[in-house]
C-alpha cells in the first residue's frame, strides 16, 4: 500500500530523493516493494509489475555521456532513450549511455536506483515528453524497491529539466 507523504509528515526520509521532496513540501506517494534480484536490470519493468502501475507512466533515470560531460534523462520503463535525441536536446552531437560507476559516482545512487531526484551532483537532466500527459508520474524514490509518485511538473522544476521527446 502505497504511503502518501505531505509536508506535516516527518517521517525519516531515507534518500535524499525522499528528504528533497519532503524539504520542498511536493505532494507525493511512496511505493515500496520487494526488489527481486531474478528481475535482472529490468528495474522499471520490475516496479510497474509489481506496483501495478501503467509501464508508460512509471519512468527510468538513465546517466549519459553527451560529448564527454554526464546529463540525466528519464523515459518511460517501457521505451528506449533515442541517445540521438538526448545528444540534440542538450546541445550536443554525441550520446552514449555512461558506465554504470561513472553514472553511480555522479548521483550517489546504485544503478537500479538512480533516482533524477537529489542527486548528488546536480546535472542537466531531460525528462522525455510523455510525462506532461500524466497527472502523476513514478520514478525511483533512490533505491532499488522504491519509488516515488509525484507531479511531472514538480519532477521538471525540481530537477530543473527540460522536456524533449526521448524516447522510441
Amino acid at each position: 500500500m502505497p504511503v502518501v507523504a505531505k509536508k506535516s509528515d516527518r517521517a525519516p526520509a531515507g534518500t535524499p530523493a525522499v528528504a528533497l521532496l519532503e524539504r520542498e513540501g511536493v505532494p507525493h506517494t511512496l511505493h515500496a516493494y520487494s526488489h527481486d534480484p531474478a528481475a535482472g536490470l529490468s528495474f522499471g519493468m520490475e516496479a510497474a509489475a509489481t506496483l501495478g502501475l501503467d509501464p508508460a507512466q512509471v519512468f527510468k533515470t538513465l546517466v549519459a555521456d553527451v560529448d564527454g560531460r554526464l546529463v540525466v534523462a528519464v523515459v518511460p520503463v517501457d521505451r528506449q532513450l533515442d541517445v540521438k535525441a538526448l545528444a540534440r536536446a542538450t546541445g550536443g552531437k554525441r550520446a552514449a549511455l555512461a558506465p554504470p560507476p561513472a553514472a553511480e559516482r555522479a548521483t550517489g545512487y546504485v544503478v537500479g536506483g538512480i533516482s533524477p531526484l537529489g542527486q548528488k551532483q546536480r546535472l542537466t537532466t531531460v525528462v522525455d515528453g510523455s510525462a506532461l500527459g500524466f497527472d502523476v508520474v513514478y520514478v525511483s524514490g533512490g533505491r532499488r524497491g522504491l519509488d516515488v509518485g509525484l507531479a511531472p511538473a514538480d519532477l521538471v522544476r525540481l530537477t530543473g529539466a527540460t522536456t524533449a521527446a526521448l524516447a522510441r
